[in-house]
């Protein structure tokens, strides 16, 4: 039906002389700039009714937009804190590294629960995506505070197995113990923003990271400096800025879920441990922590063999891949979008839909990605003269992004069937696929081509282009099989 109605639209535009035709290309834009704002607003109506191209839009733009927010932390956090020195610098960028498992926790969590609340609310069942909600809290409350206790106590010492000095850990003890032991701000956040998403109220998540950045922007300088009646705390100021901001984000999700009459509420009957909901989001999220876990620990391999080559390899690559993650946000955002999608289709009983939604949400991808990856490769010199490394460090750094950029167009397919398949609650597919592509594909190809080719630390580069490759055409080839469809959540 939809397919007919665009069809008879592209006919009408056919047919109309030069003017005509530009008033319809101005109806468009000025359709497609409304269709943001309701986005924006948070008033996009039913993501299992109307057009599928609209609902995927109205999805993606705040989520697009929260994905943007959760990187401008670091950054901001950087950007200050390097100021200071190259130790105190270090001391961020070393408890950046320990942070992993945190994050890799909290994302397997908000896979499980975006697919749990997700299926419900498109059932229809607003009860069950409350109750699979709070079954999340309880398990990001067991999770967050067994790290927290553990890494908060063991900070110093987890700096010195990382390689930091008496300097560095002098400087950042108090830094890494803030993070480590505040981390049930950042498990909550992904947690409860990927519940928001899976009930398809995207712009409350979007606005609470909003509101956590500000308040970071804000305090930082105030904390790090001593601006004003604020104590001068050095590092230690970052690491309470940011956990203050997410702190801050938390309480104002938590109200939201309490008292705000939004698509998904939580009453007080709800807040209860539910076994059987909660072995089914332990499945979901504990695959989806491996899942992230295989992703994370393949760079930290692939910098393991950077290391043979030196550390102006390991420099122009860390510029590289953050080039190239900053690139990749917004892509994530319309992923997220899909998983959403997918998961409140198949609530509904209506699969076509899904896919349909799947295939919308890589094509936005794909133009997206080629715009991104074409103006990558042909700027690439500049891009990396940002980050003021030294000549032989950009001259890596160059080569690296411009390697990588050329396959963004293919990796629109990789993290956009990547995240239908966790939206339908079909986790174990994807962390196999990531499991071959990664381990079985990219670390091999990546020692061959650096070690036995006269490639040398750019096989590294290639592998991972080619790596991402394999992961779409293993998801695309598995995704139109259809299996994901008849999972039970």
């Amino acid at each position: 039906m939809e397919e007919d109605e665009a069809r008879e639209r592209a006919r009408a535009g056919a047919g109309l002389g030069p003017r005509g035709r530009a008033r319809a290309g101005i109806m468009r834009a000025r359709a497609a700039l409304a269709l943001v704002g309701a986005a924006l607003r948070g008033r996009g109506g039913d993501p299992t009714r109307g057009p599928v191209a609209a609902a995927v839009v109205i999805l993606a733009v705040p989520m697009v937009l929260e994905m943007v927010m959760e990187s401008i932390f670091a950054i901001v956090d950087i950007a200050f804190v390097s100021r200071l020195g190259a130790q105190a610098t270090a001391a961020v960028g070393l408890t950046e590294s320990l942070m992993t498992l945190v994050y890799t926790i909290a994302w397997g969590l908000s896979i499980g629960v975006t697919s749990m609340v997700a299926r419900r609310t498109g059932e229809g069942d607003e009860e069950g995506a409350a109750v699979a909600a709070v079954q999340a809290i309880f398990l990001g409350l067991v999770c967050s505070a067994a790290l927290g206790v553990a890494g908060g106590l063991a900070a110093p010492r987890l700096l010195r197995l990382m390689g930091a000095d008496a300097g560095v850990i002098g400087v950042g003890w108090r830094y890494a113990t803030i993070m480590l032991a505040g981390n049930g701000v950042i498990v909550f956040l992904f947690l409860l923003n990927a519940a928001f998403r899976g009930a398809g109220d995207a712009t409350i998540a979007m606005r609470v990271l909003w509101l956590a950045n500000g308040i970071n922007l804000v305090l930082d300088p105030c904390l790090i400096f001593g601006l004003g009646p604020f104590p001068r705390l050095g590092v230690t100021g970052a690491a309470v800025a940011t956990t203050t901001g997410r702190g801050v984000a938390v309480l104002v999700q938590l109200a939201t879920l309490l008292v705000a009459s939004g698509r998904l509420r939580v009453r007080p009957r709800h807040i209860r441990l539910r076994g059987d909901v909660m072995r089914r989001m332990l499945r979901l999220s504990g695959t989806g922590a491996v899942q992230a876990f295989i992703g994370e620990a393949s760079w930290i391999a692939l910098l393991r063999l950077l290391a043979g080559f030196g550390s102006t390899a390991v420099a122009g690559f860390t510029i590289a891949i953050r080039v190239v993650v900053f690139a990749l946000l917004p892509a994530a955002g319309v992923g997220n979008a899909a998983a959403t999608m997918v998961g409140q289709a198949l609530g509904a009983r209506d699969p076509g839909r899904a896919e349909r939604s799947v295939w919308i949400a890589a094509s936005l991808t794909l133009c997206y990605l080629a715009l991104a990856g074409a103006v990558l490769v042909a700027a690439t010199p500049a891009v990396v003269r940002l980050f003021g490394g030294d000549p032989a460090t950009n001259a890596y750094a160059t080569a690296a992004l411009r390697t990588i950029a050329l396959g963004f167009p293919i990796y629109a397919y990789a993290m956009v069937i990547g995240n239908s398949f966790n939206g339908a609650g079909d986790t174990r597919t994807p962390t196999v696929i990531n499991l071959v592509a990664f381990w079985v594909w990219e670390i091999p190809l990546a020692w061959a081509l650096s070690h036995h080719t006269r490639l040398g630390a750019e096989g590294i580069n290639v592998a991972v282009t080619s790596a991402f490759c394999l992961l779409a055409l293993f998801g695309a080839v598995i995704f139109r099989r259809g299996r994901w469809k008849r999972v039970v959540v």
